[in-house]
């Protein structure tokens, strides 16, 4: 991040260090110096109003007016008025002439808020502005000139509503000249909790009261909602737990207390003992990795068997023979009639003099404290490397390590 950039965050009161929100900043920097018009796109709640503010306070434009107007508050029927003016008796309760919008700010900017609320009628007329600077106000046939630098804003998908024939191709592209989108804040990772905390000191300097902490838990719930409302919502919350809680420590469960009930459901909430919780888990992780390792040896050690079976066309049916058979090899519907026993050649005296028979030991912990030794032999007694060998994690083979006094 470059210093200009801090220094504007500094300036607009902005909190964050997502990349994606350095990227929009540099952006509106950079184009602010042009007359390019801007198209600011992002989520309701996400921040764009403060977009336009940067762009027209670092532009040569920044000592005359900015006007902001939220297309969506203004009725259908006077939204022309409104933006381009009117003459007097144009229609009823029109008692005098009246400037528009564009035309109170000439030479400055302007910001259209929910831009893709505009009627068709009304985007023919900003189309013509942002072509040729001309106006028409309402009721009047005199053209107007205007020199106004147009900055729109929109949560609506615009090549959808392209699509769907609710805004005007061409407009779109010329608003589109620079597009700036703005990251929701569930992408932006602990920004989340940067701005809590800006939040929770603001509202307790405003009531008068020591500000909101999170517990490790809290904060976990807090980072891991998706907030759909971003920013006003994850403000609203704030203020609502300043106030209503009496106690300035806020847990996991009176976080939640404030989330959507549906949030409850999906997500569990952390409580104290999940670190035992993790810690069976990752035993279960181990226990599971050595039975399926028995198994693998087991499958090969038939498979071998299987192969001197096969080996030659002699009949090992005689006397001497010895037999070898798994129940555990086969289904269900195979123990009801288990293939013939698999035959052995019978071993010749010259083979074999002495016959010691090793009993194999199958203590699991032994066999874990073997796996253990032989992936951190494996890896030069890496433990990040050996854990994920073994598939269970660091501090899990920490502990095991001094369990089994493998230091």
């Amino acid at each position: 991040m470059t210093p200009d950039i801090q220094q504007i965050k500094q300036r607009f009161g902005i909190i964050g260090h997502n990349p994606l929100l350095n990227r929009a900043l540099e952006i509106a920097k950079q184009v602010a110096p042009t007359d390019m018009s801007v198209l600011v796109t992002g989520e309701s709640g996400s921040g764009k109003e403060v977009m336009p503010q940067i762009i027209h306070q670092f532009s040569h434009r920044k000592h005359n007016p900015y006007i902001a107007v939220n297309c969506g508050a203004i009725p259908e029927g006077t939204i022309d008025s409104e933006l381009f003016g009117h003459e007097k008796g144009s229609f009823t309760g029109a008692t005098d002439s009246r400037k528009g919008y564009f035309e109170e700010a000439n030479g400055g900017s302007i910001f259209l808020d929910e831009v893709a609320e505009l009627p068709l009628q009304t985007q023919v007329r900003l189309l013509r502005v942002l072509e040729t600077g001309e106006y028409l106000r309402v009721g009047s046939s005199k053209v107007h000139k205007t020199d106004v630098r147009i900055i729109a804003a929109t949560n609506v998908n615009m090549e959808q509503a392209v699509k769907n024939g609710s805004f005007r191709e061409d407009l779109f592209y010329r608003l589109n000249s620079v597009p700036i989108e703005i990251p929701p804040l569930r992408k932006r990772g602990e920004d989340i909790y940067l701005l809590f905390r800006k939040f929770s000191a603001d509202f307790a300097d405003k009531y008068k009261m020591p500000p909101v902490q999170l517990t490790e838990d809290a904060k976990e719930i807090l980072m891991r909602y998706s907030w759909p409302g971003n920013i006003r919502q994850l403000k609203n919350v704030t203020e609502q737990i300043s106030i209503l809680e009496p106690t300035r420590e806020v847990d996991s469960q009176t976080m939640t207390k404030y989330l959507p009930p549906a949030f409850k459901k999906q997500v569990p909430v952390v409580y104290k003992d999940e670190k035992k919780n993790q810690e069976s888990f990752s035993e279960r992780e181990i226990l599971y990795k050595v039975l399926f390792d028995l198994k693998n040896e087991l499958s090969e050690l038939k498979q071998l068997v299987m192969r001197g079976n096969m080996t030659g066309n002699q009949d090992y049916s005689g006397a001497g023979a010895v037999s070898y058979y798994d129940n555990s090899s086969y289904e269900t519907s195979d123990q009801l009639n288990p293939p013939p026993p698999l035959q052995l050649p019978p071993k010749k005296s010259e083979d074999f003099d002495i016959h010691e028979e090793v009993e194999e030991n199958y203590s699991i912990a032994e066999t874990e404290k073997d796996l253990i030794k032989k992936a951190l032999a494996k890896h030069n007694n890496k433990r990040k490397s050996a854990a994920k060998e073994l598939g269970i994690s660091e501090r899990t083979l920490y502990r095991k390590i001094k369990e089994y006094d493998l230091n």
